[in-house]
């Protein structure tokens, strides 16, 4: 795959299963991993569940993909949305793709494509089932894309740097693994092996926007920054405290 910030992207969007508010934040996401050369959007553009959507997609040039429900209880839109990810697939003009929907029935798509050497990103709310989360390179819940939404969404209050035990043991594994004879890790190979083992961490779940100020507020660990040399910035490594 390309370097993610010159990465290639077709965002392909199930809107019948997505939030239209939360358009703008989930293409500012986007935007760190790469560039949006396709930006569809999926669903019946004739009636009027998708009424939110509208004026998204003209602000945002997102092109909307018309699927009529041919029957009740059947989703038409889910079959045109992985039928327009092969082909666009089968291109080869894209490093990777976003698939923006909460819904496990993409969860063989985003598999397919990672097996053809791209990198998935997917989006959507905390009630995406965990074989969809799993399937993905990276995994982003959207209510983490807006702190009123992340505030919702959180069942009981987060205090900053509070882990849960699984949490707080996963990472002093991965710190574990990636340290080297000093003990110390590089904090970047850290996030690598995070997201690798698990798709869906976000350091915004815990009040954080970033790995190494969530670190930093924990007790269980240590950060510090090297100089590596005359013009180059320092760089952080960390360890579980001894």
């Amino acid at each position: 795959m390309s370097n993610e910030n010159t990465a290639k992207l077709a965002v392909l969007i199930d809107a019948d299963n997505a939030q239209a508010s939360i358009v703008e934040h989930l293409l500012a996401e986007v935007a760190k991993y790469g560039t949006a050369h396709a930006k569809r959007a999926y669903g019946d553009w004739t009636g009027t569940a998708l009424k939110g959507w509208k004026a998204q997609l003209l602000e945002h040039s997102i092109q909307p993909m018309q699927q009529f429900a041919y029957t009740t209880g059947k989703n038409a839109t889910d079959a045109a949305m992985v039928i327009d990810a092969m082909d666009l697939l089968y291109t080869g003009r894209f490093d990777g793709f976003c698939l923006v929907s909460s819904d496990s029935d993409f969860t063989r798509l985003a598999s397919r494509i990672r097996e053809s050497g791209l990198t998935v990103y997917g989006f959507g709310e905390r009630k995406t089932p965990r074989a969809f989360v799993a399937a993905c390179d990276k995994f982003i819940y959207t209510e983490n894309l807006t702190p009123i939404a992340h505030a919702v969404a959180l069942a009981e209050p987060v205090e900053p740097g509070q882990l849960d035990a699984a949490m707080a043991g996963l990472l002093h594994s991965v710190l574990e693994a990636a340290s080297g004879d000093d003990g110390w890790a590089h904090l970047g190979e850290v996030g690598n092996q995070i997201r690798k083992r698990k798709p869906d961490f976000d350091p915004r779940t815990y009040g954080f926007p970033k790995l190494m100020p969530l670190l930093e507020a924990n007790g269980q660990f240590e950060v510090v920054k090297r100089d590596h040399g005359e013009g180059n910035p320092p760089v952080a490594y960390a360890r579980t405290r001894r």
